[in-house]
């Protein structure tokens, strides 16, 4: 039940129903009544709110909608709005209607004389951020990013998307607190606002990247020709042109956020519905779905308010949802030994299982069960506790009991099963001698497979997604911080429901997305041939684990340590004054001010840069930025390796990271704890910690890695004639294009020639431009163009299948692998040109990353399958990139490098042969 502190904690959700109301006329086609009257954009209006409030079931929901008549902004510009066309004839009288209905369904409805409802809005939402509230901004309009906050969000519902202060940044290249400036630069077409002559998308970023503010620019006329844009040499006198067209825009693009309103903002509430209107309205416009909704009977149970140990009417089994919930549930908690085995006869018959795990700790190791969840129908759940041991807890089940009774289901291949995140419960469970078996789906991976980036895949986001249900949170139950408790510790009336609604909401949700996944076929094989089956290989070598040397790391840690203090010295020398080199103020400071390097690229409140890019930039020509790069390199290193890692050895004697199927765009397979993704090897420290993995006593390790595996797959995709021939004679092929593009015979060609084809032959996969190029062989813009075009005229089938791709992508939205897992491009179409041409950037290398992803997955689940069967002492224990880690005995060496090449070489067949280059060492630097 939702409780009225929860009510005052949940955000205010502010709906732009001017917004809501064209955006739904225009999406959705005519519809009428019987006797002719519109209804797409009434549906389209009372459907959204109806899914918000299913999304935010405890929030205050305000619907705001523009006023009749002119406003303020037509006082100061008499143009303002005036290329707007009328209100089309069948939405005119669709307004009343939906106004009547939000205000039946019991919804606050706002509309402010004078003023537009982006300003009710960004009143109302300043008032309550302000206040410490959160608000929820519902719309579809861009200029409301200007009002994005620590407290205010953006979602569109048209899309589901969310936008937060980074998502601004991400969306427009700069924050919300210049928005208005990027606005008034541009103009808008729709509402007529004129900007400034000859400014559009590219000009303003460029203008407020580097400069900052209209304000922060028209102090520094003079710096616009050194950014370098196009037309930068003549802008500065077209701003000084028009600098009143800039500030009359200023004030025309800003959202009045001092509206005064009639009423308090901070206690706007939602009432009861009127039923009986609502019913009136929905036969007479013919909803006849929402009509029957409203005839049955209420599917909200409610649970008692009451907390402490386990009720009466939990003890006899019933645990029932909360009044937060739409959805119908009746959960049980199993307390003694007949009702375990009546439910132990459930799963045993069902088809398919959705099972959970309640346990102590997210580090998977550690971790200790406290109880089991089972849902074998829609609205059923059982919760089976055994360690709940805070004071007063109910007697449990024993746990070695349960787990004696549930091990052969748990490991019984025929008996499927249903989860979320099973690779999470497999790694428990084996801590009690337990293989889990069976595993028919992964609602995580389900989700990921269906559109890898349109949502996180955790379980509260695709139950708000796919179910437009709020799951209980564990921190509403657990608490936060310190004061944290583990599941444990939870008063089982509450952990109850929270375990049963895991196992209950897993069953809705494979329902919900399986189907959406079935219906394409090469879906449904990337989930069952590569995703699904990978969980047990993950599972295994997350279990295994890998052996380090802590004395040589604590030895490199010191070391480090050392060389940061000389470099400090050096930079401190270098710069004639001690500064922190941690601190990008006294950088700018030093750099820029003192030192007089030139600035390359401004924050967006106008300060000199100091990121990672731009001393990179700096330190090609200057001393003291390259001091301070590779302190930064060498900080990172330590803190996050050296010192770290001895840190994390666990129990076993070995560190065991998280490997997660589900958070990379591409598909390939990313690490936490550590991250073994980013230990660099281009840099001496980087290969010394890699020789901290060592082998045991009596083995070796064995590195297997797929040698320019992106490039064959570019060869397969593009069929490009001299690529194929390169790779399929076995040829050098950095060698082979460098004779190419350098016109020389392939014995010409010099190691200076080949290091440039292979910036060429990599650069282009990842979308390089020639200034890219240029920039990373440190030769001119023209000579890198140069060499590109002869690139493509050497290789046609390349430019091609990058065109072709382009094309592709635009027109679906979405690029494929080669086993047909499908990459989607949100900001394939995007207006902003960055966005645009950085996700046609992705299109191209997508499918190469995305393949290269699938086909080492491929290996290890083939390599899994033998190492089940074999006789030689071979254990799996390490993934990274495109690189297969084994430990193996020392008498089994040959025999297990050959397997290992072989079933690497062969679980995947493409145009050109893959090779796999394999060594042998005491550490994984020696080994690679």
């Amino acid at each position: 039940m939702a409780t009225d502190s929860t009510k005052q904690t949940s955000p205010m959700v502010l709906v732009d129903g001017s917004s809501y109301l064209y955006r739904a006329f225009h999406a959705i086609p005519p519809m009428h009544t019987s006797d002719g009257h519109p209804t797409n954009a009434t549906r389209g209006v009372i459907s959204m709110i109806r899914s918000l409030i299913k999304t935010y079931p405890d929030s205050p929901m305000v619907i705001i909608f523009d006023a009749k008549g002119k406003t303020f902004r037509d006082e100061i510009y008499s143009e303002y709005k005036a290329h707007r066309p009328p209100m089309p004839d069948d939405l005119r009288p669709q307004i009343e209607p939906i106004h009547r209905m939000v205000e039946a369904m019991g919804l606050p409805l706002v509309i402010i004389d004078g003023v537009e409802a982006d300003d009710v809005i960004g009143t109302i939402a300043k008032q309550v951020g302000e206040a410490g509230r959160e608000v929820v901004v519902s719309t579809g309009d861009k200029d409301m990013a200007q009002l994005v906050t620590d407290k205010v969000t953006l979602v569109n519902t048209m899309n589901n998307t969310v936008m937060d202060i980074q998502g601004v940044k991400d969306k427009f290249g700069i924050p919300p607190e210049l928005i208005i400036d990027y606005l008034a630069l541009m103009g808008d077409k729709v509402d007529n606002i004129p900007g400034v002559p000859g400014v559009g998308e590219k000009t303003a970023l460029a203008l407020l990247q580097g400069l900052g503010s209209i304000k922060e620019i028209y102090t520094r006329l003079d710096d616009i020709a050194s950014l370098g844009f196009r037309g930068s040499k003549t802008m500065k006198q077209k701003m000084e042109d028009n600098k009143e067209m800039a500030e009359l825009s200023y004030n025309l693009a800003t959202i009045k956020c001092d509206v005064e309103l009639p009423f308090n903002s901070l206690e706007l509430k939602n009432n009861d519905a009127n039923k009986d209107v609502l019913k009136e309205w929905f036969a007479k416009l013919e909803f006849k779905t929402w009509l029957t909704d409203l005839d049955k009977a209420p599917s909200v149970e409610t649970a008692s308010d009451t907390v402490g140990n386990v009720s009466q009417e939990q003890r006899d089994g019933q645990v029932k949802t909360p009044a937060a919930s739409d959805l119908v549930a009746n959960y049980e908690t199993v307390l003694d030994k007949d009702a375990f085995n009546a439910w132990l006869e459930k799963i045993q018959t069902a088809e398919l299982t959705a099972f959970d795990t309640e346990t102590t700790s997210l580090n998977y190791m550690a971790a200790e069960l406290v109880g089991v969840s089972f849902s074998v129908e829609v609205g059923i759940a059982a919760y089976v506790p055994f360690a709940h041991d805070y004071e007063g807890a109910p007697e449990q089940l024993d746990r070695a009991w349960v787990l004696e009774q549930l091990k052969p289901w748990l490991e019984d291949d025929s008996k499927a099963k249903v989860g979320q995140h099973l690779k999470y419960d497999a790694n428990v469970l084996n801590n009690y001698d337990i293989t889990l078996r069976g595993i028919a789906y992964d609602t995580m991976l389900e989700s990921y497979v269906y559109n890898s980036v349109s949502s996180r895949h955790d379980m509260d986001t695709l139950a708000k997604k796919f179910l437009g249900h709020t799951c209980v949170s564990f921190e509403d139950l657990a608490g936060k911080g310190k004061k944290q408790k583990t599941f444990n510790e939870i008063d089982l009336e509450q952990a109850a429901f929270y375990a049963a609604e895991d196992a209950d909401i897993t069953l809705r949700l494979h329902q919900a997305i399986w189907p959406q996944v079935e219906k394409t076929p090469e879906l449904v094989s990337i989930f069952k041939d590569i995703e699904c089956p990978l969980i047990p290989v993950l599972a295994k070598m997350e279990q295994t684990g890998a052996l380090i040397d802590p004395e040589l790391l604590h030895l490199q840690s010191a070391e480090i340590g050392a060389k940061l203090q000389e470099l400090e010295i050096k930079a401190h020398e270098q710069a004639g004054e001690s500064f922190n080199l941690s601190s990008p103020k006294q950088l700018q400071v030093i750099l820029f001010e003192k030192q007089g390097l030139p600035i390359i690229k401004k924050t967006p409140k106008g300060q000199p840069s100091t990121a990672e890019p731009i001393l990179q930039e700096l330190a090609l020509e200057h001393e003291l930025p390259r001091l301070i790069m590779e302190h930064r390199t060498l900080s990172k290193l330590k803190s996050t390796y050296t010192d770290k890692l001895p840190e994390m050895i666990q129990k076993t004697g070995r560190i065991h990271t998280s490997y997660h199927q589900a958070i990379t765009a591409t598909g390939r397979l990313s690490s936490t704890d550590p991250n073994l993704q980013n230990i660099p090897i281009r840099s001496a420290e980087g290969r010394r910690i890699r020789q901290a993995f060592i082998a045991p006593t009596g083995y070796k390790l064995i590195a297997a890695d797929y040698s320019q595996v992106e490039l064959r797959i570019m060869a397969h995709l593009s069929q490009d004639k001299g690529l194929l021939d390169a790779f399929t004679k076995d040829a050098d092929v950095h060698k082979a294009t460098a004779a190419e593009v350098f016109e020389v015979s392939l014995e010409e060609v010099t190691t200076e020639q080949r290091r440039r084809a292979k910036a060429i032959n990599f650069g282009l996969i990842y979308g390089m431009s020639a200034f890219g190029l240029a920039k990373q062989l440190g030769i001119s813009r023209p000579e890198a163009a140069k060499y590109i075009q002869r690139y493509f005229e050497r290789y046609p089938g390349v430019q091609q299948y990058m065109e072709n791709t382009r094309e592709g992508a635009k027109e679906k939205g979405y690029v494929e692998t080669i086993y047909g897992r499908r990459l989607y491009l949100p900001d394939i179409k995007a207006s902003n040109a960055m966005m645009r041409q950085a996700a046609e950037r992705t299109a191209i290398n997508a499918p190469m990353q995305g393949s290269a992803a699938d086909i080492i997955k491929r290996a290890m689940i083939k390599m899994h399958h033998w190492l089940a069967d074999t006789d030689l002492d071979v254990k799996m224990i390490l993934q990274v990139h495109d690189e297969l880690i084994f430990e193996v005995a020392e008498k089994d060496l040959d025999a297990a490098k050959e397997k290992i090449v072989d079933i690497m070489q062969n679980s995947s067949q493409i145009d050109v042969p893959l090779l796999v280059e394999a060594g042998i060492g005491d550490n994984w630097d020696e080994a690679h």
